[in-house]
C-alpha cells in the first residue's frame, strides 16, 4: 500500500482517538472531604425467629451532590456464600450483599487477596433504597442458611412480612455461572389495608480499580431490549467537550434519574460488573456520585458511582402476597461468559458504544476479537502469545489483498514518469488529464484505490482490538516479557517523572521502518514532513495505552516489514510501457510524443 493511504488509515485513527479523547473526559472533581471505610466483618450468628424490623441511622452525606459512603454495623451479622470463583458477604441491615470477592481475581499485582467489589459502598448490593424503615438500616433476620442458600425476614412496622432468599451456584454445578446469584423477595401483607412498596433496589458501588484507570468505562448502564443506555461518571460532574475547552461551565448534578423499560441494569468499572436482571422489566435507574478513599500509593480525588434500578412493583394488596425475582451477575467483565446469558448482558462490555466504534463496526469486530484471543489462549496458556498467534493469523488471513495492494503501489510507483508526462502537458486542461491517466491506469492494469483495501481491513481490526482491550479483564495482571500487566502501560521506569514505555517504543520504530520501506509516488514537500511525523505522534497518542494493543501493532508491523521486503526483492515489475496507447516512454525508453490516443 503507498504512502497516501496510509496516511489515510492514520489521520482516521488519530481523528477517531481524538473523538473518544474529547467525548469521555470528565470534568474537574471535587476534593474529597475524607470519609468512613466499610468495617470489617463480624461473626455470624445463629439464625433467629422474625421479629419487628429495627433500624439504625445511615452516615449523613458529607455533600449533597454526593452519596454518602456507609461503614457495616458494627453489631451486623455476616453470612458467607461462597465457591470456587467468589465469596459473597451478606448482612442482616437491609438482608443483602455487603460485597462480593473474586477468587480468581487479585486486589494487587502479586498480591494474594482478591479483589473486592463494593468493598466501599453507599449501600449493600440490593438493599432497598428511598423506603425509611425498610432500608439498608433496617435489620433482618437470618431465617436460614446453608452452603448454597441463605434466608432473610424481617416485619415491616407489623403490617408487611418481607422474606428475602439469595442463592449462589454449587461448584459442581455445570448448569449455572458461577458468579450469578438467584435472589427473590417477597412482600407479604398482614393487614387489612393495602400498602405500598419499596421500588428501587440499590446495584452497589463502582470505584476506579487503579492509578491506570481514567475513569472511561466507570457508569451505570440500562438496557431495553433494543440498546443499552449508559450515563457517566462524567454527566454527574459536568464534564464534557465544552467544558474542556471552557467554553461551557456545567454544573455538578446530585442524582440522574432516567425511566424507561430497563431490562436489565449495570454499576461497573473498567474490569468488573454487577448486572441485576429482573424477571419482570424495571421503569428506570437512578445514579449518583460517591466519594471514596484515594486509590493505594495516590493522593488524588477518587470518586465512584452507585447506581440503582426501580422495579415495576404494584401496590401490596389487602392480606395479599407479591415478590419480585432475578438474577444477579457479579464478576469480571468476561464476554465469552456474558455472551451465554439471554437478555444481551454482554452489552456491558460497550465495544460499540462511542461512535468510533460505530464506524469502524467494533460492535462486530470486538466480539470476534475476543472469541479469537480466548481460543488462542486455550491452546498456548499465556496471554501474550495468544496476542501473537491471533495477530500472524489475521495477517495471514489479509495476506492476498496487501500482496495485491503492495504490487499495485510497486507499479503506480514506477508509472510516476508517465503520469508526469501527462500532467506536464495537460497541465492547462485537467479534463484531458483525467481521462488520459485512467487511460494508462487502465492500460497498464493498475487500480488507483488498490493500496486502500489493507487500510479499510486494518482500521476496523485495530479499532476493534483497542475497544476489546479495555474491558478485558482475563488480560488484567497477565505478564509477558518485561510486561507485568498486559491491560496496562509496561512501564520500566521513569526518566525526570515521565514513564518509561517500552512496547510503544518499539510500536514507533516498526512504523518508521515500514513507512520508509513502503513504496511512495511522488509527494510534496510538506507531505513528506507529514509522512515523517506520524510514527511519532501515532506513538505518543498510544504511549498510556494497554501494552497488548502496542504488542499487537508491533507484531502487526514487523510482519508487514517483512512481507515488504519480499514483495520488494521479488516484484520486478518491468517499467511501464504502452500497450497500443502512448504514454510517455516506449520500450526504448525514448520518449513517446503523444500521450492519447490519435483522431483517426
Amino acid at each position: 500500500m503507498d504512502k497516501k493511504n496510509t496516511t489515510i488509515g492514520v489521520l482516521l485513527l488519530l481523528a477517531a482517538f481524538a473523538s473518544f479523547y474529547f467525548t469521555s473526559r470528565p470534568g474537574p472533581q471535587t476534593t474529597p472531604t475524607g470519609l468512613p471505610v466499610a468495617a470489617a466483618p463480624t461473626t455470624p450468628t445463629t439464625p433467629a425467629t422474625p421479629t419487628p424490623a429495627t433500624t439504625t441511622p445511615a452516615v449523613p452525606a458529607n455533600d449533597a451532590a454526593f452519596a454518602a459512603v456507609v461503614s457495616d454495623n458494627a453489631n451486623a451479622t455476616v453470612t458467607t456464600l461462597a465457591n470456587d470463583y467468589v465469596e459473597l458477604r451478606l448482612t442482616d441491615f437491609g438482608g443483602a450483599i455487603s460485597d462480593v470477592a473474586f477468587k480468581k481475581y487479585p486486589a494487587a499485582h502479586g498480591s494474594t487477596a482478591p479483589f473486592v467489589f463494593n468493598e466501599t459502598h453507599a449501600a449493600p448490593i440490593l438493599a432497598f433504597n428511598g423506603f425509611p424503615g425498610l432500608d439498608q438500616s433496617t435489620r433482618f433476620q437470618l431465617v436460614s442458611a446453608t452452603p448454597t442458600e441463605v434466608v432473610y425476614r424481617t416485619i415491616f412496622e407489623n403490617r408487611i412480612e418481607v422474606t428475602r432468599r439469595y442463592i449462589l451456584p454449587a461448584a459442581n454445578d455445570a448448569s449455572a455461572d458461577p458468579y450469578r446469584i438467584r435472589h427473590e423477595t417477597t412482600f407479604r401483607n398482614l393487614t387489612a389495608q393495602i400498602a405500598p412498596l419499596p421500588n428501587v433496589v440499590n446495584l452497589g458501588t463502582s470505584a476506579l480499580v487503579s492509578s491506570n484507570d481514567a475513569g472511561l468505562y466507570l457508569n451505570v448502564a440500562s438496557y431495553d431490549g433494543d440498546k443499552p443506555t449508559v450515563i457517566d461518571r462524567g454527566e454527574l460532574e459536568g464534564g464534557g467537550f465544552l467544558n474542556w475547552i471552557g467554553a461551557s461551565k456545567n454544573p455538578p448534578k446530585s442524582v440522574i434519574e432516567q425511566a424507561g423499560k430497563v431490562e436489565w441494569a449495570t454499576v461497573k468499572n473498567q474490569f468488573f460488573a454487577s448486572i441485576f436482571t429482573p424477571e419482570k422489566p424495571g421503569t428506570g435507574i437512578v445514579v449518583r456520585r460517591v466519594e471514596l478513599p484515594p486509590l493505594a500509593g495516590t493522593s488524588h480525588t477518587n470518586i465512584g458511582l452507585t447506581g440503582a434500578i426501580r422495579l415495576d412493583l404494584p401496590v401490596l394488596p389487602a392480606n395479599g402476597t407479591t415478590s419480585f425475582a432475578g438474577d444477579l451477575y457479579v464478576g469480571p467483565k468476561e464476554y465469552t461468559r456474558l455472551a451465554k446469558f439471554s437478555h444481551n448482558e454482554d452489552k456491558v462490555m460497550q465495544y460499540d458504544r462511542y461512535f468510533f466504534n460505530r464506524i469502524f463496526f467494533s460492535g462486530y469486530v470486538a466480539p470476534a476479537l475476543n472469541w479469537l484471543m480466548n481460543g488462542m489462549h486455550s491452546f498456548v496458556g499465556n496471554w501474550g502469545i495468544a496476542i501473537i498467534l491471533m495477530t500472524l493469523l489475521l495477517k495471514v488471513v489479509s495476506l492476498p489483498f496487501t500482496l495485491a495492494a503492495s504490487r499495485s503501489a510497486k507499479r503506480m510507483q514506477k508509472m510516476q514518469p508517465l503520469m508526469q508526462a501527462v500532467r506536464e502537458k495537460y497541465k492547462d486542461n485537467p479534463q484531458k488529464m483525467n481521462q488520459a491517466t485512467m487511460e494508462l491506469f487502465k492500460e497498464h492494469k493498475v487500480n488507483p484505490m488498490g493500496g486502500c483495501l489493507p487500510v479499510l481491513i486494518t482500521i476496523p481490526l485495530f479499532v476493534g482490538f483497542y475497544s476489546m482491550l479495555q474491558g478485558t479483564a482475563e488480560l488484567r495482571f497477565q505478564g509477558f516479557l518485561w510486561a507485568h500487566d498486559l491491560s496496562a502501560p509496561d512501564t520500566i521506569g521513569h526518566i525526570f517523572g515521565l514513564p518509561i514505555n517500552i512496547m510503544p517504543i518499539l510500536m514507533g520504530a516498526t512504523m518508521l521502518f515500514q513507512m520508509r520501506l513502503t513504496p511512495s509516488p511522488s509527494i510534496d514537500s510538506a507531505q513528506a514532513q507529514v509522512f515523517k511525523f506520524m510514527p511519532f505522534l501515532f506513538t505518543m497518542i498510544c504511549y498510556n495505552f494497554s501494552c497488548a494493543l502496542a504488542l499487537y501493532s508491533t507484531i502487526n508491523g514487523l510482519f508487514t516489514i517483512g512481507q515488504q521486503l519480499v514483495v520488494n526483492k521479488y516484484t520486478q515489475d518491468a517499467t511501464p510501457t504502452p500497450l497500443g496507447v502512448p504514454s510517455g516512454t516506449g520500450k526504448s525508453g525514448k520518449p513517446i510524443k503523444n500521450v492519447t490516443p490519435q483522431k483517426k
